[in-house]
């Protein structure tokens, strides 16, 4: 196996900055550690929304394949002017999202995040994407980017949108619908 951390704290980081996996470094506070921090952020609330979830859930193996493509997306972005993500990563989320939402009824209403506990992990996963997505375009404006990256972020968080209408209706349950106030 490769290098491991031996020793987590180094006080490299106590100047405010943080070394990127190319060996350069940035502030803490950079656009870049930023994209880095929300896309493994985002990582994280998968892992929530899957511990939810019984093993053998059909969408159990999707997610943790898409935990694994956010560890390389975080990796691409540690590592400037590289490239991970590609169409094709892209294209499988579209299947799946085809996949997923095949059997789901047509949207007539605003939904609600809730329903049931994993659709709500999966909302927040949602919203935490559209952030990352954000960042990234933050980012493009001032360094050039893999604009596979952004679009990969941009159709995982329909996916998760998706996945969080097919998890609210699971076992008979519902989604929750908005219901204007005014």
């Amino acid at each position: 196996m490769g290098y491991r951390l031996s020793k987590i704290y180094t006080r490299t980081g106590d100047d405010g900055s943080t070394g990127l996996a190319d060996g350069s470094r940035v502030a803490k506070s950079s656009e870049r550690v930023d994209v880095i921090g929300t896309v493994d952020e985002l990582n994280c609330q998968l892992g929530l929304l899957i511990i939810t979830l019984k093993d053998d859930d059909p969408l159990v193996g999707r997610l943790n394949r898409i935990q694994h493509h956010l560890f390389d997306l975080g990796g691409e972005f540690a590592i400037p002017g590289s490239t991970v993500i590609q169409e094709d990563h892209i294209q499988w989320l579209e299947e799946t999202l085809d996949d997923w939402n095949e059997d789901l009824p047509p949207l007539k209403n605003f939904i609600l995040p809730g329903g049931s506990t994993p659709a709500a992990h999966a909302h927040l996963a949602r919203a935490i994407c559209r952030r990352a997505e954000r960042t990234v375009v933050s980012l493009s404006h001032q360094d050039a980017i893999n604009p596979e990256s952004r679009n990969y972020l941009n159709r995982l968080s329909d996916l998760l949108f998706v996945a969080a209408r097919l998890l609210a209706r699971r076992d008979g349950g519902q989604e929750v619908l908005w219901e204007p106030t005014s």
